[in-house]
């Protein structure tokens, strides 16, 4: 089967790609360095021409609130009505566990028009929601710190390997579609800024991490249960920590 993936140059998308190809598909990774650009439409008819399955897992270049606005919304709207043209059967993209929770972030408002656009379209579509990755940890850590004080809230986070993103991703392009949402995570829950405590010390990171339950993440205040999946989402094997050690 001929899959399509927007973004698959990328972390998902190349992990995407490889794990598809190794299953006997024909993956065809979809990018603007590959003479795709989903924001011009540009490349858009030629690539999905005979793909019954379209993957989305491309991201906003830009985290500022306009330009991640931007981004969702004019490349989703062009995709879907490229993918309607073509043919396609099934529309999958990989979203955020907790979007509906995060709506005063100006980049999950942006991911919340995302998804609305691809459940208003017609087009029977899957949506993968992820929690963190393991790879973005460190980012998180970035974004929250003043000098050398990072301030978290305490909040649950239960972050997965983009391996085991991949694959749940793969998973769902190759079955019927949901017309819903599916949920993955991984197998351990952490408090936030305990995560963020340990991974930093892990690395030999002098800053301090300060619990504050009023730290905003990415603009949105935070609940216990804000960034946690549902008792229904798939649990990964990978753990962080051993992923964590491997990392030094």
């Amino acid at each position: 089967m001929k899959i399509v993936v927007i973004g698959g140059t990328g972390l998902i998308g190349s992990k995407l790609v490889e794990k598809l190809k190794a299953d006997g598909h024909e993956a065809v990774p979809a990018a603007p360095n590959t003479g795709v650009n989903t924001l011009t439409g540009e490349g858009l008819a030629e690539v999905l021409r005979d793909a019954p399955v379209v993957v989305d897992v491309s991201n906003s270049p830009s985290f500022a609130d306009d330009a991640a606005m931007e981004f969702f919304r004019v490349s989703t709207d062009n995709l879907l009505k490229a993918e309607a043209v073509a043919g396609a059967t099934h529309h999958v993209a990989l979203s955020v566990v907790g979007t509906e929770r995060l709506q005063e972030s100006g980049y999950f408002r942006a991911k919340q028009v995302q998804e609305d656009l691809i459940r208003e379209s017609g087009m029977p579509y899957s949506i993968v929601h992820a929690t963190q990755f393991f790879e973005f940890v460190k980012g998180i850590a970035d974004l929250a710190t003043e000098g050398d004080t990072v301030r978290l809230s305490s909040a649950g986070i239960q972050p997965v390997h983009s391996d085991d993103v991949a694959a749940a991703v793969g998973r769902t392009a190759v079955g019927p579609p949901v017309d819903g949402v599916v949920e993955v995570a991984g197998p351990e829950v952490f408090r936030l800024d305990e995560l963020i405590r340990d991974t930093l010390a892990a690395q030999n990171d002098s800053r301090t991490v300060v619990t504050d339950p009023g730290a905003p993440y990415s603009g949105a205040p935070l609940e216990e249960n804000t960034l946690l999946p549902g008792p229904g989402a798939h649990l990964a094997e990978t753990r962080y920590t051993d992923w964590l050690a491997r990392q030094s």
